[in-house]
């Protein structure tokens, strides 16, 4: 048997300002509303579905996306024209600085609804650990 990630729900205080937050930066479509959610599909199949829910609900998440250097390039950009800020470390002890784990770059940022969101374009593991 075959078992893959198809799908998993990103709660979020505003389920459309999220989406939106996210796709622009990844240079991601947003798919069609569907009942409460709001998609956002990723090249290996699985789908981001935003739904809102009271904010008092949220609890963080940490999502980690795996993009090319170019696309990192292009997505460290609209981060640094947003003015959003970023840490080269998840405790955010690093701020305004990538890492270079594994021989590739990293960065961490918070989404509106306060997740963690990941950029690599290594995988962990795949390179040797460096120093931030």
């Amino acid at each position: 048997m075959s078992v893959e990630l198809n799908h998993t729900i990103v709660h979020a205080r505003d389920n459309r300002e999220s989406a939106e937050f996210l796709a622009h930066l990844l240079d991601l479509e947003i798919g069609a509303e569907w009942g409460p959610f709001i998609p956002i599909a990723l090249s290996n199949g699985v789908t981001l579905d935003f739904a809102a829910i009271p904010a008092e609900s949220i609890v963080m998440q940490h999502y980690a996306f795996l993009v090319t250097e170019e696309e990192f390039d292009a997505i460290f950009q609209r981060i640094q024209d947003a003015e959003i800020t970023y840490w080269a470390d998840p405790h955010g002890k690093q701020p305004g600085e990538i890492n270079r784990n594994d021989g590739g770059r990293g960065m961490y940022f918070m989404d509106p609804a306060g997740h963690g969101m990941e950029v690599i374009t290594r995988p962990y593991g795949s390179g040797e650990p460096t120093a931030s």
